[in-house]
């Protein structure tokens, strides 16, 4: 079933629904960490290898709970850090997809944008499956992905106005934000994924 945009979008936040606060929560935890890491980074440059070795885990554990409150299951704080389960998986995925997106932005933006988008499902992939090997799990997305890429832009982009309000709030917003558009893109992701089983 191809649902619109808006319908992910109302879909979303009829899951988030009595869950906002451990969203929230679990978003502003991630993006202490995150932040935390890079501003460690820049103090001392060595240890900006920790951005590389988190971020994979790190975004991996994101993804395990966005789809645990979008399939309405149990979802928990301590889901943010399950990526570290599957440490080598989740990290040779982030560093390949950095690589990829990367080669494809020297020659121009927008095929390092569409790139981007290709991959944007990787992480939901690994959270679904364990076993998948890291190149196997963007090449998945990569196929999924395949007639959807414009509609995944659109989704994205209609968050833009939050966005700007959320800048407004300096900041502030994006915790409120960061979940309803990772919910969006789960129920976005179990769109395509049923696409693509009834073809």
């Amino acid at each position: 079933m191809v649902n619109e945009n808006s319908t992910l979008r109302q879909m979303a936040r009829e899951s988030l629904a009595g869950k906002w606060k451990i969203a929230v929560i679990t978003f502003l935890l991630y993006f202490l960490i995150i932040g935390g890491i890079e501003y460690l980074g820049e103090i001392v440059p060595i240890l900006s290898l920790l951005t590389i070795i988190v971020s994979g885990p790190i975004a991996l554990g994101i993804s395990i709970f966005s789809l645990n409150i979008a399939r309405n299951k149990d979802a928990k704080i301590e889901q943010l850090f399950e990526g570290f389960r599957n440490f080598g998986t989740s990290i040779l995925a982030y560093i390949l997809m950095v690589l990829f997106i990367f080669l494809w932005t020297i020659l121009l933006i927008i095929p390092g944008i569409i790139a981007a988008i290709s991959y944007s499902m990787t992480f939901f992939i690994i959270a679904e499956d364990e076993t998948i090997g890291p190149y196997d799990a963007l090449k998945k997305s990569k196929e999924i992905m395949n007639g959807h890429k414009l509609k995944f832009f659109c989704l994205g982009f209609s968050f833009f106005g939050w966005f700007l309000l959320s800048i407004l709030t300096l900041g502030i917003g994006l915790l409120w934000l960061a979940p309803y558009v990772n919910v969006s893109y789960v129920k976005f992701y179990d769109d395509i994924k049923e696409i693509n089983a009834s073809k």
